[in-house]
């Protein structure tokens, strides 16, 4: 049974019908439906082998096609075989905090529909690093998309620093890399993070601990799209400092540009989706142009289309994640988004997504330079 379901949810007319009996049920429960499917097997996709045109790498790190699933979908490391068999490139899980805990309370995740848009204050809700941990430590077959763990700090913390150097200490030795996320904005005093002075400690603590672990596990820093250029130089002049692997940019936004006055614009929580697009890639253009053109970024933010995927890349990221878009237009958008850059490529007469790297950062950087 579960075999022919499979190979009908791969018809576009189911799949256009399964998504909109998605959108009609609550967000999370819509959410935790798709988890379930997934694991049952339910939603599969071609294993058509990537063109060689996608492969590339960040950090070290091969990967076989750039678009990866964003954290925030596979929280506690319940479905990352799967999305490797729907064809990401490679998936980060999380985020995940060394206790377990609830989150905020519900409701907490809105759809913004007209905007294709949606707003969350999760608050990190997720099982813990020793549940989690358990899932991701098992053999993985050659060739299996990388899983990258993407690290958090409990909300009653006394010691968010403290957090994510136990985070690094569990899981460094089983990632593909891992991602130090201090942009959220659902956890009250996680983004002063970003200032110079915790910045500083916070890597210089990570990081050291990074070199006690085998393997010198790839790291990346996630953050806010809401930076001044103020405040991506003094980022960029503490990262310079280290030997931090990579960027995020970026996380949700806490501005509702684009969305005043659409039903439940004005719930608190990080704004993600179509409106966030042109802001999270200037903000990459404007942090590639401070790290230089050998530090690995991963691009996201409003992805939605193979143009604004290609957007990404011309701005200066070597990859890009997905999510929000995916609750609107479903997980054809991953093939219509590879196939736009294959041809993309082809078009402007190269032969790897790496010559399309950073084409266009100083168009992008320049688009808002007093933000």
């Amino acid at each position: 049974m579960i075999s022919r379901v499979s190979s009908l949810l791969n018809k576009p007319l189911l799949r256009r019908f399964t998504r909109d009996a998605l959108l009609a049920l609550d967000p999370e429960q819509a959410h935790k439906a798709t988890l379930l499917a997934l694991k049952s097997g339910m939603i599969t996709s071609s294993s058509a082998k990537d063109p060689i045109e996608l492969n590339t790498s960040i950090a070290g790190v091969l990967l076989s096609n750039p678009v990866g699933m964003a954290a925030g979908f596979d929280k506690n490391a319940e479905v990352f075989q799967a999305l490797d068999g729907l064809g990401f490139g490679f998936c980060e899980v999380g985020t995940i905090t060394p206790n377990p805990q609830n989150g905020n309370a519900k409701p907490r995740l809105f759809r913004l529909m007209p905007a294709k848009a949606v707003i969350n204050r999760m608050g990190f809700n997720n099982q813990g690093h020793n549940a989690t941990y358990e899932r991701l430590k098992i053999k993985r077959p050659f060739g299996a998309a990388p899983v990258g763990i993407n690290i958090g700090a409990n909300k009653d913390s006394e010691d968010f620093v403290g957090d994510y150097v136990s985070g690094v200490r569990k899981f460094a030795k089983i990632a593909s890399y891992l991602t130090i996320n201090i942009s959220s904005p659902n956890t009250p005093g996680l983004r002063g993070l970003q200032s110079p002075q915790m910045l500083e400690r916070l890597l210089g603590e990570t990081l050291d601990e990074r070199a006690r672990q085998t393997g010198n596990t790839p790291v990346f820093l996630k953050i806010a799209p809401n930076l001044t250029l103020e405040a991506m130089d003094d980022i960029a002049a503490t990262i310079a400092k280290t030997d931090l692997n990579g960027l995020i940019v970026s996380n949700t936004t806490i501005t509702r540009e684009g969305v005043e006055g659409l039903r439940h614009a004005s719930e608190e929580g990080g704004l993600s989706g179509q409106p966030i697009f042109e802001t999270s890639t200037i903000k990459l253009a404007q942090m590639r142009q401070r790290v230089g053109p050998d530090m690995a970024i991963i691009g996201v933010g409003g992805v939605h289309s193979a143009a604004s995927a290609l957007a990404k890349f011309e701005a200066g990221a070597n990859a890009i994640q997905l999510y929000t878009a995916l609750v609107f237009e479903g997980l054809e958008l991953l093939s219509e988004i590879k196939k736009g850059l294959v041809a993309a490529i082809k078009e402007n007469n190269c032969t790897s997504i790496k010559q399309l790297v950073g084409t266009k950062t100083n168009d992008w950087a320049q688009r808002n330079l007093s933000s």
